[in-house]
């Protein structure tokens, strides 16, 4: 039974066949859409001024709009949900597309990061958008880690997990650290993390360094016990991480100062990671692509933009991050949707063959 308040159940067949060339056009050319160009492309003998009556009637239902004093129309933010949920034809990725995506992530020799580094990469690459991946937690249990000092206020953590998987923080080190110090702090926790998440060492840490402080010189001590916090925060919140590739696709789309500025203000935000754990819940509703269109979600409401997003799976079918593309809400989506679905799904299978191989 039609939803009373579902535009799409007071469109009659002309209607429906009207609104879906008119966006089709939209979105391929970006321009206004006229009744002439529509009379032409429906190839029915249907008079320009009975199609005319047709979008003042669709512009009614808040479909469609018509901009600064054109007589073409172009679709709503609502006009452009109906489309996707209910006219959008979904192509297939192409054949070439298709060997290019596997190409590129199927490399031999290589760790999840790079994996992730080359998915959105390649999403960018394909779509001329910026892309959007977020990168599982880290479940494995560490291998080894070296302290290596960087200047007198600067040091990094090099985390070996046990997976494969190579993480290096930044943070700041005990004023005065020596060479020497270092190496025993390393030392010590070398000895103590053998099958550790990094969860489990921050435990362990605590009790040890209590049980050994006096074996411990103080600025070992004094590194290890500042380390560990940075180790189990690593300053995002929900140790998520995002890669963020492309970012010049969107700039490129920008007509005018205003409009450059939301897009800035857009990755001004994801750099510093805001709602970064509801980019994850946003794909969490179900599986397979999502599309947010604008204001549908905060993150994108500024700049005006969308989000094609899917998640990615591991072995146990649990979703453990996600890839997506941010693109102007004028775009290919019959061509992209595919494209970052399968790129998820082949995402999630190279990372669960690794973590179980």
């Amino acid at each position: 039974m039609a939803d009373k308040d579902d535009p799409s159940s007071k469109l009659n067949q002309r209607s429906r066949d009207v609104f879906k060339t008119l966006v089709e056009s939209y979105l391929e050319t970006g321009d206004p859409v006229g009744s002439r160009t529509l009379s032409r492309a429906l190839d029915q003998s249907v008079s320009a001024a009975t199609i005319r009556n047709t979008m003042q009637d669709l512009e009614i239902l808040g479909l469609l709009d018509s901009p600064h004093t054109s007589a073409g129309r172009i679709p709503t933010q609502l006009g452009l949900r109906l489309f996707l949920d209910g006219f959008l034809e979904i192509g297939q990725v192409s054949g070439p597309e298709r060997t290019e995506i596997e190409r590129s992530l199927g490399a031999d020799e290589t760790d999840i990061t790079s994996v992730l580094d080359r998915a959105g990469s390649l999403l960018s690459g394909l779509t001329h958008g910026a892309s959007l991946v977020l990168a599982p937690k880290s479940q494995a249990s560490i291998k080894h880690l070296e302290f290596v000092s960087l200047a007198p206020d600067r040091a990094l953590v090099v985390l070996v997990m046990t997976d494969g998987e190579v993480e290096n923080r930044l943070f700041t080190p005990p004023v005065g650290l020596t060479p020497s110090s270092m190496r025993e702090a390393a030392n010590f926790l070398n000895a103590i993390l053998e099958g550790k998440t990094l969860p489990e060492l921050q435990e362990t840490v605590a009790r040890e360094i209590e049980a050994r402080r006096q074996e411990l010189d103080t600025l070992a001590a004094s590194l290890i016990e500042e380390g560990s916090a940075i180790w189990a925060t690593d300053g995002s919140g929900d140790q998520n991480r995002l890669i963020v590739r492309g970012r010049a696709n969107l700039l490129d789309e920008g007509t005018d100062a205003a409009e450059l500025d939301r897009i800035r203000s857009l990755f001004d935000d994801l750099e510093r990671k805001r709602d970064l754990a509801q980019l994850l819940d946003l794909t969490e509703a179900g599986e397979g692509v999502r599309v947010f269109i604008g204001s549908e979600n905060k993150l994108f409401s500024l700049s005006g933009s969308s989000l094609v997003v899917s998640p990615y799976m591991n072995a146990e079918k649990q979703i453990i991050g996600a890839v997506g593309v941010i693109g102007p809400t004028r775009q290919n989506y019959g061509r992209i949707v595919p494209i970052v679905d399968y790129t998820a799904q082949l995402v999630g299978r190279l990372i669960s063959d690794r973590r179980t191989g």
